[in-house]
């Protein structure tokens, strides 16, 4: 559980600030960048293979960088094929194809408003992308075997005005709803807005909190969106009308008001219970004193939400929140770069390795819980941070006999004893 250091997957010419895991591919989707200043730091999203090695270890191919000119991207949903990307105050939407082609076939050209690179060298992540053609003959570390070759097409659709604070507007969050028939965003200006998709039409824009917005899901069937703000508050909304504020304190006597502030709201669902749900938050205190104070992950009922467990996170502050696919693992980044997996059911730390990042962990998403992508692993959890590092955390399963070994082993104790009380004490039987 001490401090130990866990190798990069993947190292990023610029800061990254998301990660997401497509299902449908597999694919890593990373992005973030420099923003509008003159550095030189590029902003993009890049786009990476993930690939098993053995039973517990992976390694990325960088595949394609899409280069999103002066505008870095802050925050990311994924929905059937198209991206949501958060940059400055506009909500850009692209959709990206993930395809092989022959190798004799026709190389792809650029349009106006995609971008298409083939994987004619599959570079090995970290090795930087040039982007295009140029990168891909960067490189010829390619089998001669191999008569495929990996395409990555991304495609603008549409931009969509998210934050209108006027002093500096910024998108803080994007998600898509469950079913995918909404695109929700929250930013600076406090507004929640709420388009329905793919059409884009605005159904919902309210005022959700005082200031920022530092987060929101939606749960299963659209019921109930919950959102975090800056202002202490996390509110349950069922369409744009509030149906309630969530207290998590009011079961902790010794902490008083606005002491702690709600920093991330996520729902989960509930292994081997098909109508259960919960909602997990974290909380973070307001202000920060020489000895630092704990935060504090609670579990709420995600249908009543009644509370039903509080437990401390330690005294490091939460920065970022995830939840794996089956409910099972929460997973918790730190603003000094620490990374955490806790189990769902207890609130219990399972792994944990401190100032894994040199700086703040910006995102985390678990890996799609099937073996093929997951290996022998119980979970695996990426992060991302703003030292342009994408890290890979595993907690290996635990050892198990089989159930018939252990009858077996009980079996022949039971006989072993009865033979022990048969010599010591003859006629015991």
């Amino acid at each position: 559980m001490g401090k130990r250091r866990v190798p990069d997957l993947y190292r990023a010419p610029f800061p990254l600030y998301s990660v997401k895991v497509d299902p449908r591919t597999g694919l890593v989707i990373t992005a973030g960048g420099g923003g509008a200043s003159k550095t030189g730091i590029k902003n993009a999203l890049q786009f990476l293979e993930l690939q098993l090695v053995g039973e517990h270890s992976y390694s990325a191919t960088l595949l394609h960088s899409h280069d999103t000119d002066t505008r870095a991207t802050m925050n990311l949903a994924l929905g059937d094929g198209v991206i949501a990307a958060g940059q400055d105050g506009t909500c850009c939407l692209m959709k990206f194809k993930h395809g092989s082609q022959k190798k004799d076939g026709k190389a792809a050209g650029k349009d106006a408003g995609s971008s298409v690179q083939k994987g004619n060298a599959r570079r090995r992540t970290g090795k930087g992308d040039k982007g295009g053609q140029d990168g891909a003959a960067a490189s010829g570390d390619m089998p001669d075997t191999k008569d495929e070759t990996v395409q990555i097409s991304v495609t603008g659709l549409a931009e969509v005005q998210s934050d209108l604070n006027p002093q500096d507007p910024l998108q803080k969050v994007v998600r898509f709803s469950p079913d995918l028939s909404l695109l929700l965003t929250g930013g600076t200006d406090g507004h929640i807005r709420v388009w329905e998709f793919p059409s884009l039409k605005k159904k919902f824009d309210f005022k959700a909190h005082e200031g920022e917005i530092e987060d929101l899901d939606m749960s299963p069937g659209n019921k109930h969106l919950v959102t975090v703000g800056r202002d202490f508050a996390c509110s349950v909304w069922s369409g744009n009308q509030l149906a309630m504020g969530l207290k998590w304190f009011e079961t902790m006597p010794h902490i008083a008001d606005k002491t702690y502030r709600y920093m991330a709201c996520r729902f989960g669902k509930v292994e081997d219970q098909k109508d259960a749900l919960r909602l997990y938050t974290v909380q973070i205190p307001h202000k920060r004193d020489r000895k630092p104070p704990p935060c504090f992950i609670t579990k709420w009922d995600g249908r009543s939400f009644l509370p039903m467990l509080t437990a401390p996170c330690g005294s490091e502050v939460i920065s970022s929140l995830a939840v794996s696919d089956s409910g099972t693992f929460l997973g918790l980044g730190t603003v000094t770069g620490s990374v955490a997996i806790y189990i769902s059911f207890s609130l219990q730390k399972l792994y944990y390795v401190q100032e894994s990042h040199g700086i703040v962990v910006t995102d985390l998403a678990f890996l799609p819980e099937h073996r093929q992508i997951r290996g022998n692993n119980e979970a695996a959890m990426l992060s991302v941070a703003v030292d342009s590092r994408c890290q890979v955390h595993t907690v290996a399963n635990r050892r198990s006999f089989p159930i018939w070994l252990v009858l077996f082993f009980c079996g022949v104790m039971v006989v072993a004893a009865v033979l022990l009380l048969q010599h010591l004490f003859p006629g015991f039987i």
